[in-house]
């Protein structure tokens, strides 16, 4: 159906449904188990898991986005343990446990009466600094316990590495210790500090010790660690500390990361954080706290209701579901996001900064374990960022755009010294640095017969296309915000991406490179001008060409060149009819992708109300590996091509589909991956969000792929600056608004249907 849009009826601007968020919330009746039963929390850098144990005790992981072991592990700077005397959440009394997204906290309350304790846990938005305030109505005393696990030097068996890596083949990694500093008053001090790292041994192997300089290992020395404190609190010992029976008591844990840094230079560092934090006190940290969470939650939403196909039931962890449960599992995963999105690294797509302990095949392992190791695989980095522009939350895009910028200099020189060309590649794995994995994820241990720069590993040996899709999100984040200093800062990383692929093939007898020698991601480890390339570059040269001349102007001639000499998007008949191939010539098939339908997303050459929908659509059904889950990116492709029922299906699958042993309804996982899976999740946000919108260049497209039965209430982020809001109810747009007016006009509304 399509309406005109100068017919709608525009209402004042809607304000953030609040009620409707609130429902979102999370709330448990009775303690859990373990740590699988823990909630997540954080300020976007430093991250908690929080349960409170069926004994009574409040236990809470801490995590940090940097804190990166001797051999590249991202691992938990430790678990804190709170107890209360009297205990309120002793076996028989009333017990909460509420996750409030609006507030970014988790309340408690256990006990009746006079008896009964309310505590909040917070992680500071503005501050690394983690709170646990807790108030009743008679007195009780508290004690917080540093719990720590990484006691002595000791090296890891393969299994407990999870893929992480040692120096070389024969030595593994070792996990080294924590050091807990002598009692000191009233705190309790603890640091990991690296006492060796991977990197000048990884750059070795891989043929590239000449690029080695001590000065930037990004390992050796990196210090993290923490400090607790509270009002009234005195040291028990060098691991504990408690206060006499009160009726209100603060417990504050100041964290802290450093490199360069001596140990006694990150102790001043840490404690010069806790008197900047105690100069803001308490109540005013809390009420700019709450702000962060309530600007962040009026950036946008969605919030759907309507029946839920029962083909999505199947398999998923409920029985009966609504929309309105979709609409959960959309604002737990942005939330999670926001826990863990805004500090210095990009998100792990392998369990965030919530991992939590695991058992395997009857074996346990600590909180430090994920499995696919410390490395970044952008096939599953990129997933949790597709959303956020639409989302307005350019704040959590900026570690994964920074990552790509610092390693530029690095993958430059390595394309010198490997291939004799210019430009930089970043492979599929590749630690925070730029490197390959040394082991079977990359570059490979065993090199006879290899020569440098060819990686022994056959799904990811020239996996080099997620340097394109890099540049798509900086196009979107960029269209959305039109904020040229952010492009301005990523050009140059651009341009040497589209500089390797320039220069690393030949052209062919046509003037056209031949991607010869290539693949077509991990699924069909021989191709020839495979499509993700192809499409990849035939999508972001014409976007970055429409960017200001004096931007581009030192690029712009050899973009044009290159976009001249990129050959056609290939095609080939299936059952007498045109589709989209995963390349010109292909085969020794591997994994379970659908590389053609990448130009449908995340290349948008094919779509709803676009050239050749016909041709994608019949692509579409005949795709070898059909299904939502993981990294499959079934729903977003589906809502990109208009097929609204089943675009609503898949992601609600998706969003009903969380892992069987955790109690958090958005732990996914662990899929192809570990748990709480990112991708599972973060597709399916994608995927609702291309369900209500879709733009291209200054176009809107309303509902393209949203399915008639489904009511929905909206806010977004459309290019140009263009906030979208309204709501469709039976059927009908019975609101909206674009700001600015003058957008309104390059608004279509669409409701799709399969």
């Amino acid at each position: 159906m399509m309406t005109n849009i100068a017919a709608l009826l525009v209402l004042a601007v809607l304000s953030a449904p609040e009620a409707n968020l609130d429902a979102c919330n999370v709330v448990w009746d009775s303690p859990s188990r373990d740590s699988s039963g823990s909630m997540p929390l954080g300020n976007g850098d430093v991250a908690l898991n929080v349960w409170v144990e069926e004994g009574g005790d409040l236990l809470f992981y801490i995590s940090k986005s940097d804190a990166w072991d001797e051999n590249c592990r991202l691992i938990k700077l430790g678990r804190v343990r709170v107890k209360l005397e009297p205990n309120p959440f002793r076996a028989g009394t009333p017990f909460r446990q509420e996750l409030r997204l609006r507030q970014g906290e988790i309340a408690l309350r256990g006990g009746a009466g006079e008896g009964a304790v309310e505590l909040r846990v917070w992680v500071d938005a503005n501050r690394p600094v983690i709170h646990v305030d807790a108030s009743g109505g008679a007195p009780f005393a508290m004690e917080a316990a540093l719990e720590m696990w990484r006691t002595e030097d000791r090296p890891l068996s393969n299994e407990e590495a999870g893929g992480a890596e040692g120096p070389s083949a024969n030595d593994p990694p070792v996990s080294y210790a924590d050091e807990v500093l002598d009692a000191q008053a009233d705190c309790v001090v603890w640091r990991h500090s690296n006492r060796a790292s991977i990197y000048p041994s990884t750059l070795k192997h891989q043929d590239l010790a000449e690029l080695f300089d001590p000065a930037n290992d990004p390992l050796m020395g990196r210090t993290f660690g923490g400090m607790i404190e509270g009002n009234g609190f005195k040291s028990k010992d060098r691991f504990t500390l408690a206060a006499p029976a009160a009726t209100r008591h603060s417990v504050a844990i100041q964290v802290l990361t450093t490199q360069g840094e001596t140990p006694d230079g990150w102790l001043a560092m840490l404690e010069r954080q806790r008197a900047e934090a105690r100069q803001v006190g308490l109540e005013q940290a809390l009420k700019d706290h709450r702000a962060w969470w309530a600007s962040f939650w009026d950036r946008s939403w969605i919030y759907a209701s309507g029946p839920v196909s029962p083909k999505a039931l199947k398999g998923a962890s409920v029985r009966t579901a609504t929309a309105a449960d979709v609409t959960r599992g959309y604002a737990l995963q942005r939330f999670i996001n926001a826990c863990a999105g805004r500090g210095a690294f990009p998100i792990k797509f392998n369990g965030s900064l919530f991992c939590v302990d695991a058992e395997i095949d009857g074996k346990t392992f600590n909180a430090d374990y994920r499995r696919w190791g410390g490395a970044y695989w952008f096939q599953n980095t990129r997933l949790p960022y597709w959303s956020m522009p639409y989302a307005g939350d350019f704040d959590l895009m900026e570690s994964l755009f920074a990552m790509f910028e610092r390693a530029r200099p690095f993958c430059e020189a390595r394309t010198r010294a490997w291939y004799g060309h210019n430009g930089a590649f970043y492979p599929e794995t590749m630690y925070f640095w730029g490197t390959y994995c040394n082991g079977g994820f990359g570059y490979g241990w065993d090199r006879d017969g290899l020569k440098p720069g060819q990686a022994k590993n056959p799904y990811i040996g020239r996996y080099w296309s997620g340097g394109i899709e890099w540049i798509a999100l900086v196009l979107d984040r960029y269209a959305v915000s039109q904020d040229e200093a952010f492009l301005a800062r990523y050009l140059p990383t651009a341009n040497s991406i589209l500089t390797f692929f320039n220069e690393h093939w030949d052209r062919g007898p046509d003037g056209k490179i031949l991607f010869n020698n290539a693949q077509s991601l991990e699924t069909w480890h021989a191709a020839t001008d495979p499509l993700p390339e192809i499409a990849g570059l035939r999508y972001v040269l014409p976007r970055l060409l429409d960017l200001p001349g004096n931007l581009i102007k030192p690029y712009e001639e050899m973009w044009r060149r290159l976009q001249a000499d990129l050959p056609a998007i290939p095609t080939g008949e299936k059952d007498g009819t045109k589709v989209l191939l995963p390349a010109r010539e292909y085969s020794k098939k591997a994994n379970v992708e659908n590389p053609e339908l990448y130009a449908v997303f995340p290349y948008r050459l094919y779509g709803v109300d676009k050239p050749g929908l016909d041709v994608a659509l019949a692509t579409w059904e005949r795709r070898l590996h059909p299904g939502p889950g993981g990294w499959n990116q079934d729903p977003i492709q589906a809502a990109m091509l208009g097929l609204g029922e089943t675009a609503a299906e898949t992601t609600a699958k998706n969003f009903l589909t969380w892992h069987k042993g955790s109690r958090f309804c958005a732990f996914w996982g662990p899929n192809y991956d570990w748990i709480p899976d990112q991708d599972h999740g973060s597709v399916a946000m994608t995927a609702l969000q291309r369900m209500v919108m879709q733009c291209e260049g200054r176009r809107i497209w309303l509902l393209p792929a949203w399915p008639a039965e489904w009511d929905v209430a909206f806010k977004l982020h459309a290019p140009m600056q263009t906030i979208v809001e309204g709501e469709f109810q039976n059927g009908k747009i019975i609101r909206l608004n674009v700001f600015p007016e003058n957008r309104r006009a390059e608004v279509k509304i669409l409701v799709g249907k399969d």
